[in-house]
């Protein structure tokens, strides 16, 4: 309950600026709020401590890291003039589709005056506001061959499963089925990344887009590392539009992972590319984050065709999920392990 009309406890709070708890306990870790106690030592937000949060919503909203954020709210101009610049070309761009849209339309009514009826899937294509991504195909071994459909393929998708379930089949098939994609694999980290730095060193563009990326997840917490060069190597290397990553958390660290995952998801809404993300980790798949631009895909142990689990408790497949993940510091020992083991 709140402690006063003003003040609202950390559920309310979350609730009413419409983020999660764990946002507001990491915006309070940043030291970007303050929220007070209560005498049993809960945290409450009153009025102030709730205009500060929506600020700083609004700020994570236009793509800024949490130091990019602290900057702003000490008056940096500078920086919230690159984000509102970046955040002015992304309308512009929906303006333009609009204004295309609305062109169509009057040709679409013209057609009609004329007595002319529109073409097949015209009207659909017109009104839908995306273009619905699906995919279909037999799967693999250890599968017995049987058909998999794939429909409304969301912007980010996680591909979960206990070992031995065939995930990494099915997300090389996807690779392979999907048009447009390509599969990051974990050979992106042999010999310490050493092919993603050939790749920077040959490509300026390239380079400025990884500093760019690797600045933003520092300033979130990210500790920099070959891995991290190498995976932003694969994100941000131009030309598919999917891309497949294998163990996306590989050699990152817990805070690595949880600022990879929030740069993931602005990504996403930003109208990025769409990815597919093998994971076992409960920092990248946090099953209390998961968003309707997000869905879950589950490799069941039993090798029953892969099914798109909801992420909600009493779901079919929640519990399956909920036990495949583990946290970065377990999914480390996990990698560390011989083979034979």
């Amino acid at each position: 309950m709140s402690s006063s009309p003003s003040c609202f406890n950390a559920s309310e709070a979350a609730r009413r600026l419409g983020v999660s708890i764990k946002a507001l306990r990491l915006y309070e870790r940043h030291g970007l709020i303050t929220p007070g106690r209560t005498a049993a030592g809960y945290r409450v937000y009153g009025s102030g401590d709730m205009v500060r949060a929506t600020e700083i919503v609004a700020l994570r909203a236009l793509g800024l890291s949490l130091v990019q954020v602290a900057r702003v709210l000490d008056g940096d101009a500078q920086g919230l003039g690159a984000a509102l610049a970046a955040h002015e070309t992304a309308l512009d761009g929906e303006v333009h589709e609009l204004i295309r849209k609305m062109d169509k339309v009057r040709a679409l009514r013209t057609d009609l005056a004329r007595g002319q009826m529109p073409a097949d899937g015209e009207l659909t294509r017109l009104l839908n506001r995306s273009t619905e991504v699906s995919v279909a195909f037999e799967l693999p071994w250890p599968w017995d061959g049987e058909w998999f459909e794939l429909r409304g393929i969301r912007p980010l998708n996680y591909i979960i499963g206990p070992l031995g379930s065939g995930k990494t089949r099915l997300a090389r098939r996807l690779a392979e089925t999907l048009p447009d994609a390509t599969f990051l694999g974990l050979n992106r980290l042999e010999n310490g990344g050493a092919a993603a730095m050939d790749l920077l060193t040959a490509d300026p563009a390239l380079k400025s887009r990884v500093d760019q990326a690797l600045r933003w997840l520092v300033d979130e917490g990210a500790t920099e590392s070959e891995a991290l060069i190498a995976l932003l190597v694969g994100l941000e290397t131009e030309g598919p539009a999917v891309l497949v990553v294998d163990m996306v958390e590989q050699d990152l660290t817990h805070a690595t992972q949880e600022a990879l995952i929030t740069n993931l998801r602005q990504r996403a809404k930003a109208g990025g590319r769409t990815l597919f993300l093998m994971t076992r980790s409960s920092a990248i798949l946090d099953l209390a984050a998961v968003g309707p631009d997000e869905a879950i895909i589950l490799c069941p142990a039993n090798h029953s065709p892969p099914a798109r689990v909801a992420p909600y408790p009493c779901a079919p497949g929640y519990e399956a999920v909920a036990t495949c993940l583990a946290s970065p510091e377990v999914r480390a020992r996990i990698a560390r392990c011989p083979e034979t083991a």
